[in-house]
């Protein structure tokens, strides 16, 4: 399965139900293969990947999906969304393809929810072995992510009457200042992830779903202390120019994890739809390296 159009990615979405909701997700059923578990952020959804999906198809067995509140999965609205929660799905997901070591690389609001699968398996002895985590730019540690005026808004007490105002041209003018001074935002692009957003009222969801910027500082030290004490390896590609979580971010995680690998590349926020073929080529030689390693 590729997922060359939008099409295909939605002819191709299977669907899981997990308590009272049903969840799209994808897989490349090898199971001969490493395991990549690929972890979308906000707002948008696993179509994020679609080049790295095509160009790492053939050696590994991938897996995907939709959160609650993204892409095809159900959006609950009003609701309480939790990077716990997200992150159990997951686990869930992972249990019923018999799957239980994998790769993650995750984006965005997936660092979050990636920091939260690492600390379940380090602290509470989960039965998920991840073999390592590649992080693209989004907020983790709390005090050095710059979140957009609009998100701020969004999260607030105003942001389910805010929401209603939203549009394609909002959004792509909330991507034209995120994305790199040379790599803006395609049109193909917005349009796809506007229908994503559209799709089952997900933009109603947006103010929910947005309190994990809280989430984030209360367990800011709690995820730090697993990331600075795990032997599993972590690494960072960096979109540099990303006001959010650009070169300032990579710089702090450094500071905190100097062991660790980091790349910087010269574009915004989404490095996997600027610059794809760079993150691809250096996820095969981050994961080239960890498997030399054991």
């Amino acid at each position: 399965m590729l997922w060359q159009t939008i099409e295909q990615y939605q002819q191709n979405a299977q669907f899981i139900q997990i308590d009272e909701f049903n969840y799209a997700y994808w897989h490349s059923a090898k199971p001969d293969r490493p395991v990549i578990l690929f972890i979308h952020g906000f707002p948008s959804a696993s179509w994020d990947w679609h080049v790295q999906w095509q160009a790492l198809n053939a050696d590994y067995h991938l897996i995907a999906m939709d959160m609650l509140g993204f892409g095809l999965s159900d959006k609950p609205s009003p609701y309480r969304y939790s990077v716990a929660q997200q992150a159990a799905s997951y686990r869930h997901l992972l249990a019923s393809l018999q799957v239980s070591e994998c790769h993650i690389v995750a984006h965005d609001y997936g660092d979050s929810v990636a920091q939260e699968l690492l600390y379940l398996t380090e602290r509470e002895n989960a039965s998920l072995a991840i073999q390592s985590v590649t992080f693209l730019n989004g907020g983790l540690f709390s005090e050095s992510h710059r979140p957009l005026l609009t998100q701020t808004l969004l999260k607030s007490k105003m942001g389910p009457w805010l929401v209603r105002w939203l549009s394609k041209r909002s959004l792509q003018n909330s991507f034209a200042k995120i994305f790199g001074r040379d790599t803006p935002p395609a049109k193909a692009d917005i349009d796809i992830l506007w229908s994503l957003l559209q799709h089952k009222a997900g933009i109603k969801a947006m103010p929910y779903i947005l309190q994990y910027i809280d989430e984030r500082k209360q367990r800011r030290d709690e995820w730090l202390d697993v990331m600075q004490n795990t032997a599993t390896p972590l690494y960072f590609i960096n979109g540099a120019q990303d006001p959010i979580s650009g070169e300032h971010m990579r710089q702090r995680f450094i500071q905190l994890l100097p062991a660790c690998a980091t790349s910087s590349l010269p574009v915004g926020h989404y490095p996997q739809l600027e610059a794809p073929d760079n993150v691809t080529q250096l996820l095969l030689d981050f994961l080239g390296s960890v498997s030399n390693k054991n």
